[in-house]
């Protein structure tokens, strides 16, 4: 999201609903002929699902690579690994650790290659939010989102340059050794409010949001950090204080922790369609990236 302005933003957003009115497969599309790879160092449901049908329906092949499957298993530099795939694939889709793998791959492979979720970002799954939000009638510039949680995760850190890109308002309720690093709020910008105490964000939200409190990586901290968020779950008496707000999770959800199973599946409409929506917000970056 950081690389993003907020013209391509919307052209993202924009394609994504034009691709979901129409969406068919089509092996003559704008990837006919092409091979891509999803490189995958993290486990995945809906980021490896949603871009290997996307890349499909746009005529592409795609090949899976978990990280046992290639050298970088072994210690190979990323930068070799990248210099090999770029004289074989078309693009590259990444989901790893490093924020510096994925950009040194880009550098040298010489492919399109896009971020599928690093420690730093999940910029994929942003764009298909806002996708949803728009979708669900709201204004991008005139939203107000209030994020409950971790609010220094990759989801957490994506939202704070949505903001400052498209010009929303966005609340971080979080305890505040979870908020997001004071150089990045600087570098971004924008209109982003922090909080220690959830209530006292949420009021006049259009959405409520939420991400799980032990991200991959981090399972060695679990038992601290569902101390440290006990009171920052998106609960009945939480979305009392915004009734008309949309509640959406990236997922996968963990109920009765980050959210209560009660309101996740009153919203579970919402919540499965913003799923949906990384098969067409990141058929649109797929797309858009031929056009380069």
């Amino acid at each position: 999201m950081e690389s993003l302005s907020r013209e391509e933003i919307l052209s993202i957003v924009k394609l994504a609903s034009e691709m979901k009115a129409t969406r068919r497969s089509d092996p003559a599309g704008q990837l006919a002929g092409q091979c891509w790879a999803l490189m995958f160092s993290k486990s995945s449901t809906r980021t490896r699902v949603s871009f290997e049908v996307g890349i499909r329906e746009l005529g592409g092949n795609v090949m899976f690579l978990a990280a046992d499957d290639i050298q970088l298993g072994r210690g190979e530099p990323i930068k070799d690994t990248a210099r090999v795939m770029g004289r074989m694939l078309h693009g590259a889709v990444i989901r790893t650790f490093a924020q510096s793998d994925v950009e040194d791959f880009a550098a040298f492979s010489g492919i399109s290659t896009i971020n599928a979720l690093t420690d730093e970002e999940h910029p994929c799954q942003i764009l298909s939010d806002l996708f949803t939000l728009t979708e669900s009638g709201l204004s991008l510039d005139k939203l107000k989102i209030a994020f409950i949680g971790d609010g220094d995760c990759n989801v957490g850190r994506s939202w704070v340059w949505a903001a400052a890109r498209c010009g929303f308002e966005l609340r971080i309720a979080s305890p505040d050794k979870f908020f997001p690093p004071a150089d990045l709020l600087v570098r971004a910008g924008g209109n982003v409010k922090l909080f220690v105490d959830a209530k006292e964000a949420v009021e006049g939200v259009d959405a409520l949001y939420t991400d799980v409190w032990v991200s991959m990586g981090k399972e060695e901290e679990a038992a601290f950090r569902m101390a440290q968020f006990r009171g920052f779950q998106i609960d009945e008496a939480l979305v009392a204080l915004a009734p008309k707000a949309l509640v959406l999770h990236c997922l996968p959800a963990y109920r009765g922790k980050e959210i209560s199973e009660e309101i996740f599946e009153a919203h579970a409409e919402t919540i499965f369609r913003q799923a949906e929506n990384r098969l067409h917000a990141q058929k649109a970056v797929l797309s858009l990236l031929q056009e380069r």
